[in-house]
């Protein structure tokens, strides 16, 4: 039995109304938007004119889309600024934008989340070599997405 799902195919009008939903449910970017447009059976030209019509409306809007995405991702998840600036270019949102997103950063807490990282994973590490263990740290951190000289920095600090 391998029957595929029959894809249901959307008038301009009634993809405008769950395109709307689904830029409603959480914040999406243009591409995003794009590939669901196109699995309702849609046209480029019709695509395209939903994906204007939703920018005007303020449904679609990447700016918004950045700042949220950098303050979950710091904040949440923890992640450098090397990180979330690639996970954006890989959305396909623009350098404006980003700089915009990464505004949401504050420096302060985006130190002591380093720290924070630093310090749990230095509890866990069962390496004993000492210059091991710092390779060790800092390829994690920087695998976070953290800057190379924040990591070195905070490193030291912690053999202080």
């Amino acid at each position: 039995m391998d029957r595929q799902k029959k894809q249901k195919t959307y008038t301009p009008k009634e993809a405008l109304i769950k395109a709307a939903a689904y830029c409603a449910y959480q914040d999406r970017t243009q591409q995003e938007v794009r590939d669901k447009l196109y699995t309702y059976g849609l046209e480029p030209d019709d695509v395209e004119e939903l994906i204007v019509r939703l920018s005007q409306e303020k449904l679609i809007d990447e700016e918004r889309y950045a700042q949220s995405y950098v303050r979950g991702k710091y904040s949440l998840k923890k992640w450098g600024r090397r990180k979330i600036m690639q996970g954006l270019k890989s959305k396909g949102i623009s350098d404006y934008c980003i700089k915009q997103g990464m505004k949401e950063i504050d420096p302060e807490v985006y130190e002591q989340n380093l720290l924070q990282l630093l310090e749990k994973k230095n509890a866990n590490e069962k390496e004993k070599n000492p210059f091991a263990r710092r390779q060790k740290l800092a390829y994690y951190l920087m695998s976070k997405g953290y800057e190379g000289d924040l990591v070195q920095d905070a490193i030291k600090g912690l053999e202080s």
